[in-house]
């Protein structure tokens, strides 16, 4: 009877230690992936020029609750959801006074 129980804790501890590591090494890391993103869609501002994920360079023009305006090229605004910017590359003000500068 004894030898079972033994087996049993021993096993009980090894799963412990699975999950242990697949915490550290899995869960834990995304959840910190999750909200760096998170804080990076909630600081967009208008005048902030960036890449979208299906790879779209532009800046920013004008900012809703869940939707975004990026000026692409002259004349050529999109309208797009804010989970649609993979990345930020510049982060200054648009003026009201001149259009927005795009990189080329």
């Amino acid at each position: 009877m004894g030898a079972q129980q033994g087996s049993l804790a021993s096993s009980l501890i090894m799963l412990a230690l699975m999950f242990g590591i697949f915490y550290f090494f899995l869960i834990r890391p995304q959840q910190t992936q999750q909200k760096k993103r998170q804080e990076m869609l909630d600081s967009l501002r208008k005048g902030n020029t960036v890449i979208t994920i299906g790879g779209i360079y532009g800046q920013i023009v004008d900012v809703k609750d869940d939707s975004l305006v990026i000026q692409i090229a002259d004349n050529v605004r999109i309208r797009t959801v804010r989970g649609a910017v993979n990345s930020v590359l510049g982060k200054g003000e648009a003026t009201k006074d001149k259009e927005p500068e795009l990189l080329e």
